[in-house]
């Protein structure tokens, strides 16, 4: 298995509040977190890397190697971060209602547990195609589900940055987990919605089955981001199953 990351501040913002980062754990298993953060000034910044390091380091003394085993901890976990960003805004006025997003893998020999809360999306591409495997916890994605606005609309919507869930802005948080099974071969793509929103899930799926490297694959992504006007951060976390089993 091959994991590379990158995150960048993009064309318009003045602070990346994006954050990601690998870790391993004593069963030799692998987490990926990306986390985008918002809130007031340098708040996001500080949400976003509370919430990767805190999950980071909670992983990395665990020894979970089984997916019902993953898919506690996650709820567990997430919370406990939840919590302690949740006080940090109430310690600090200044950086008061911060919060952040959760995607997160943990990979676990040909089983991988997804967690997430708010936009940021995970991905898997298998057999040259893409098929997104989070539901995005905002306000557009819910009036798409229930019909009042188009796929057209929402990707133009004025109110597309509205989260109806995230990490930190209150006491408790409501985590999504789902168990998923890789092939040898496999991508999973972890991504901030700095990417899908400047590009296309078409343009998504020709850069990662491309014939490069994947450190050129995350790269290119985050240069196509820009290229389209890279209105926010992006980050990039992308997941090449060589073999057979995930790890």
């Amino acid at each position: 298995m091959e994991i590379q990351f990158q995150s960048d501040i993009g064309r318009r913002r003045h602070t990346n509040q994006d954050y990601a980062n690998v870790f391993t754990n004593q069963a030799d298993m692998y987490l990926a977190i990306l986390a985008d953060g918002m809130g007031g000034h340098l708040a996001g910044d500080v949400a976003s890397k509370m919430a990767v390091d805190g999950l980071g380091a909670a992983w990395s003394t665990s020894t979970i190697a089984q997916p019902e085993e993953a898919s506690q901890w996650f709820l567990q976990e997430i919370q406990k971060v939840n919590e302690a960003i949740y006080q940090e805004g109430i310690t600090h006025p200044e950086m008061q209602g911060m919060g952040t997003t959760i995607v997160s893998a943990a990979l676990l020999n040909e089983t991988f547990v997804l967690a997430h809360v708010g936009d940021s999306r995970a991905y898997l591409i298998q057999n040259d195609q893409l098929k997104q495997l989070t539901d995005d916890h905002s306000l557009v994605n819910e009036l798409l589900k229930s019909g009042e606005i188009t796929a057209e609309m929402a990707a133009t919507h004025p109110q597309k940055n509205i989260l109806t869930r995230s990490v930190g802005v209150s006491g408790q948080v409501k985590i999504d987990v789902s168990h998923h099974h890789c092939q040898a071969n496999d991508y999973l793509l972890l991504c901030s919605d700095g990417l899908t929103n400047m590009v296309s899930e078409a343009d998504i799926l020709s850069v990662v089955t491309s014939d490069q490297t994947l450190e050129s694959k995350t790269k290119q992504l985050i240069s196509a981001a820009n290229e389209a006007g890279g209105a926010d951060n992006i980050t990039v976390l992308l997941i090449h199953f060589e073999g057979a089993a995930c790890p």
